[in-house]
């Protein structure tokens, strides 16, 4: 009886065992570092290639989503470098000279995962061996509100331009939103603006790289697509500035 005993005993002790060093196991999965994109560059400016490296932990070990996401750079002079990133889907890589020093830089996206399709983005140098975020240029500035008679206006602010748009064939549905009354404004409310939908890399009329923006205006809700503000940026001393603004009337082109 004793031995039958023990060897329950032993038997229920294996099993719990086994099931903490799975449940162990689980968690480090969870917690592995997994290389998203592994390229070779010479972005230091020596000659040399350096070893880039993108790398993430999931979410969960089946989600797409990166809840932690990294640069990593092994430089050809055996040096080290990291940079921490936001999480988010799919990061993206290119190797871009965008300050114009004659010099790769590391341009970074990562998709967010949110309803307006927005990324995040990522301008690096290892100039000399020295790792320098350039950033990104901030989204067009602007003031934005809708107008009496079914109608928006917004105003750049780099440039003053104003720009206005006819949207009685919404009037029905703003009605019953009650965004308006009769044709009247109920209420001041302001366009909804998002950040960058697209950033990429595009070669401006002087031949130098620069970036083109894209940003969605809406109006009642997401869904509400008004215009598209497309922007082109250079790098000069130091900072990006706005090289050329476009706004694309969603209304007027659907009309063509």
């Amino acid at each position: 009886m004793k031995k039958e005993i023990i060897f329950a005993f032993a038997a229920f002790f294996m099993m719990s065992l086994s099931t903490i060093t799975g449940v162990y196991a689980g968690e480090d999965k969870k917690d592995e570092m997994i290389a998203i994109i592994d390229e070779k560059a010479d972005i230091s400016g020596d000659g040399k290639e350096d070893f880039v490296s993108i790398k993430g932990i999931r979410y969960e070990d089946d989600s797409d989503f990166l809840r932690e996401v990294y640069i990593q750079i092994q430089a050809s002079n055996g040096e080290k470098y990291k940079a921490k990133l936001e999480a988010g889907f799919d990061p993206q890589l290119q190797f871009i000279d965008m300050n114009q020093d004659g010099i790769k830089d590391l341009f970074i996206s990562v998709e967010t995962g949110g309803s307006g399709g927005v990324s995040n983005y990522y301008l690096y140098s290892l100039k000399d061996f020295e790792l320098t975020d350039l950033t990104v240029p901030e989204t067009v500035m602007m003031t934005t509100h809708f107008e009496d008679d079914y109608k928006a206006s917004t105003i750049i602010q780099e440039t003053g331009d104003t720009y206005t748009f006819d949207l009685k064939t919404r009037a029905k549905d703003y009605e019953k939103l009650g965004l308006y009354s009769k044709g009247r404004l109920n209420e001041p409310m302001e366009l909804m603006v998002d950040p960058y939908s697209t950033l990429k890399p595009v070669k401006l009329k002087d031949g130098t790289n620069g970036l083109r923006g894209l940003q969605r205006i809406s109006g009642a809700n997401h869904a509400d697509s008004i215009a598209f503000i497309e922007s082109q940026w250079k790098y000069v001393n130091e900072q990006w500035a706005l090289n050329s603004v476009k706004v694309i009337d969603i209304e007027s082109s659907k009309q063509k």
